[in-house]
């Protein structure tokens, strides 16, 4: 369990997050919703401690993150933020980023982080990529090799602020099922999603959040239901059942 308790957070003395407290939970995945400036991306931050003025716990598995060095945490948690430069490398290039927690500098390769970047980009299908430049690359292929830098980081959890931006509906089920799939094999997903159906259909669990709080938790289905959602988004939600399942829509 990923837990944060009295979480405050501040930013050339304004504050960003209000006492905070949210848990999230192993092996499945969570979609942090809220409206933009909301708090949903300073708390991702705060999970790996990116911000500086902060007060409140975060615990990683019973541990105090605070506790822990730079790399130990790196080892354990992987981030993806939403904004990201085109570096002038090539895929597999990128891909062995996620080895950095593990090494030494100056960085000497080993064997074991070499497999770890071919079995990355193999699962993502990005084997053929290896020595393609990233500026070669479509908006979903570049995603793709996002996470797949994040696979050879070799985390048990990760963290993902929007990762359908900027990508057709086509790449956006595709990343999701992507994502899907690492969580099916044990590993914990929290992202940022502002898509509603999208998160009904691939969320575990969600975290509601509004004006730098975190107002309500729950399955999807809950907090989508709930009226702090209605209020805050200044929509009403929509279900309905097709072959597929649940889905919803949003009226104002």
């Amino acid at each position: 369990m990923i837990e944060v308790s009295e979480l405050n957070v501040y930013y050339n003395g304004a504050q960003i997050l209000r006492d905070v407290s949210a848990a999230f939970p192993l092996g499945k995945i969570t979609v942090v919703l809220g409206p933009n400036g909301s708090g949903k991306s300073t708390l991702l931050k705060s999970l790996i401690r990116l911000n500086t003025e902060v007060s409140g716990r975060v615990m990683l598995g019973g541990e105090n993150v605070a506790a822990m060095s730079q790399q130990a945490l790196s080892r354990r948690v992987a981030y993806l933020p939403q904004a990201r430069s085109i570096p002038d490398i090539t895929v597999g290039r990128l891909v062995m980023h996620g080895r950095f927690p593990y090494l030494s500098y100056p960085r000497r390769y080993r064997k074991e982080d070499h497999e770890k970047v071919r079995d990355a980009l193999c699962w993502m299908g990005l084997t053929d990529f290896a020595e393609r430049k990233m500026e070669s690359l479509s908006g979903g292929q570049r995603q793709k090799v996002y996470l797949a830098m994040a696979l050879a980081q070799d985390t048990d959890v990760i963290l993902m602020d929007e990762p359908t931006t900027f990508l057709d509906i086509r790449n956006q089920l595709e990343m999701l099922e992507l994502i899907h799939r690492l969580s099916a094999e044990g590993k914990t997903v929290i992202m940022i999603l502002h898509d509603f159906d999208l998160t009904l259909r691939y969320a575990d669990n969600c975290l509601l959040m509004g004006e730098g709080r975190a107002l309500c938790a729950g399955s999807a289905r809950e907090v989508l239901s709930a009226p702090e959602l209605a209020k805050v988004f200044g929509v009403t939600p929509h279900f309905y059942e097709t072959e597929d399942g649940l889905h919803c829509y949003v009226q104002k």
